[in-house]
């Protein structure tokens, strides 16, 4: 059974007071979610203040590794910012309102801007493990949404608009960022599955047909959530593995882990430069 919207709503103001009580002038107005591989980024905030997600109500730990588990406070490119370093999936056993319920205490923290990352099966036979994707739709596939419940009109509309759920903004920001530093980045539809098994040849295959261009097992929700509150949502994929069947060798975490990492250098400058572009916007 979902959890009622007030309690939602009672819980993320919990979160939130905790946050104030360690960290009064948080204001943020850029956030990030950093997935698989990809937390070090939140390291090179100016003045960081690290909250580990256990010591926080509300807000569950992922216990997949390469997650590290903390909400990162600090500046980037003058622009105040939260990070999470790591996030909660549903195939964990979390419910999928603990699941979004970082992104929503960011946006209750006040930031209006938020980019996912994630790592990614690559669907593309022509594309490569080390490309980089922006989001500009997806394939909810994992059966569940995150509003399924109570509505609560304080966080958002019974039925949100998702015509435009990946600003068109904020991807031309982070194809403006490619261009200028000479980074190559593909632009593409995420599939979003339940997971926690990779996929079979006959699903990718089938992901193909339906016109996907990278799958994964997290962001859909999130997306949800965010576009619930009215929140402008951004998403940047790493291929960290062909998705199975499309190449001989099944993929593995730890070769999700390899590839986020051999690709830092790029995805910390984008998300840098991404963020002085957010920072400038209304």
């Amino acid at each position: 059974m979902s959890t009622p919207a007030a309690t939602i709503a009672a819980r993320l103001d919990a979160t939130k007071a905790a946050i104030l009580a360690r960290i009064p002038s948080a204001k943020p107005k850029v956030g990030l979610v950093l997935g698989s591989g990809l937390g070090p980024f939140a390291d090179t905030l100016q003045d960081l203040v690290k909250i580990p997600y256990g010591e926080l109500p509300h807000l569950p730990a992922s216990k997949v590794f390469g997650h590290a588990g903390n909400l990162c406070f600090g500046k980037s490119s003058n622009v105040e910012v939260v990070c999470m370093q790591g996030r909660a999936h549903a195939y964990e056993g979390h419910p999928l309102e603990s699941v979004v319920h970082g992104v929503r205490t960011m946006a209750r923290l006040g930031a209006s801007t938020i980019l996912l990352t994630n790592a990614v099966g690559g669907l593309v036979p022509t594309w490569s493990v080390g490309d980089l994707m922006v989001i500009s739709d997806h394939l909810n596939l994992t059966g569940q949404n995150v509003l399924i419940g109570t509505n609560e009109d304080a966080l958002g509309t019974r039925f949100p608009e998702m015509s435009e759920a990946y600003d068109l903004g904020l991807r031309a920001a982070l194809h403006r960022v490619a261009a200028k530093h000479g980074i190559t980045l593909r632009e593409g539809v995420y599939a979003g599955l339940s997971g926690p098994c990779f996929e079979t040849p006959a699903e990718v295959r089938m992901l193909q047909l339906l016109g996907a261009h990278a799958v994964g097992m997290s962001t859909v929700q999130e997306v949800i959530a965010l576009r619930h509150m009215r929140v402008r949502v951004g998403a940047l994929s790493c291929v960290t593995n062909v998705a199975g069947g499309t190449e001989g060798n099944p993929p593995t975490h730890q070769e999700v882990e390899e590839t986020a990492r051999a690709k830092r250098d790029e995805l910390q400058t984008l998300l840098s430069g991404w963020i002085a572009a957010a920072g400038e916007l209304p």
